[in-house]
């Protein structure tokens, strides 16, 4: 039995009069495959991603586009999120200097991890921004 036949392979054309006995049956096969995957689906899949699942998702492939779709547009709030961040620190003048420079190198590791790289003169202007801040007399 191939189970990921439905994820595998696109759904087979609608069966005719003049289908013949292997279109049939290779059809059968992607429907079985395409009931079980979404019967899985529904039973490992966390409550938080079934609400996703669209009425018009009929098939398993349909199912992972969508959840796909849903994981880009939460992956680019996040970017906004930690670009927001990095840009809007200030070092207050109170606490470890060192402490502020590695939440800064932290956000920027973040970033790099979503695939958004600092240039070098980003990562330039970050550093002067961190050394105007930095109270005269303190090391980092």
């Amino acid at each position: 039995m191939n189970l990921d036949l439905a994820l595998r392979d696109d759904s087979p054309l609608p069966l005719t009069d003049q289908s013949t006995f292997d279109e049939k049956r290779n059809n059968e096969r992607w429907e079985r495959s395409n009931r079980l995957c979404l019967m899985i689906i529904k039973k490992a899949v966390p409550e938080a991603f079934k609400g996703t699942m669209s009425e018009t998702t009929v098939t398993a492939k349909e199912f992972f586009q969508d959840i796909e779709k849903r994981f880009v547009k939460n992956e680019k709030a996040e970017v906004s999120t930690l670009l927001t961040r990095l840009v809007s620190m200030k070092y207050s003048g109170k606490g470890n200097i060192r402490e502020y420079i590695m939440e800064m190198s932290h956000l920027a590791s973040k970033l790099n991890a979503l695939k958004l790289k600092l240039s070098e003169e980003g990562r330039e202007k970050v550093e002067a921004r961190a050394d105007r801040k930095c109270p005269s007399g303190v090391n980092h």
